[in-house]
């Protein structure tokens, strides 16, 4: 009889198993599972409205309430999040599950204020897109290195 250890849930070595052999239903619900961190790191880590506002009334400083700190977390979630997908997954759902949901998340946000407020919104969405997903396939690809070459 052959033992059990190899389809039980809850068994931690099934938590680095790659994703593509294992059941659908806990494929799927790995994948999203993923992307609702990512989605709990932006929402924890940025504050939803990013428009400047003066420091005091009156200021001609302006402060914005992103954080480095939050920033950081953000920074730090996402690349463990890419680190564990990559090494799990195909690098392009490592992609979409870890860097698409913030992506949608600050497109949204963006694109929530009047325009005068948000002229350059585009580009500052596509840059930081483009930072954030090349981030996520860098990491994701080097995790990738320590899967094992049966798997």
């Amino acid at each position: 009889m052959t033992p059990r250890h190899d389809v039980s849930p809850m068994n931690p070595r099934n938590l680095l198993t790659p994703l593509p052999g294992t059941p659908p239903l806990r494929r799927w619900t790995t994948r999203a599972v993923g992307a609702g961190l990512a989605v709990a790191a932006y929402l924890l880590c940025l504050p939803w409205d990013l428009r400047n506002r003066p420091e005091t009334p009156g200021a001609i400083n302006e402060t914005s309430p992103v954080t480095a700190l939050g920033i950081t977390g953000l920074t730090v979630a996402m690349l463990s999040l890419a680190a564990y997908f990559g090494f799990r997954d195909r690098l392009g759902l490592a992609l979409l599950i870890v860097a698409g949901p913030p992506a949608t998340l600050m497109y949204v946000s963006f694109d929530s204020h009047p325009e005068p407020d948000a002229a350059v919104w585009p580009l500052a969405w596509g840059f930081f897109v483009l930072v954030m997903g090349a981030g996520v396939l860098a990491v994701a690809g080097f995790a990738r290195l320590f899967r094992d070459s049966e798997a």
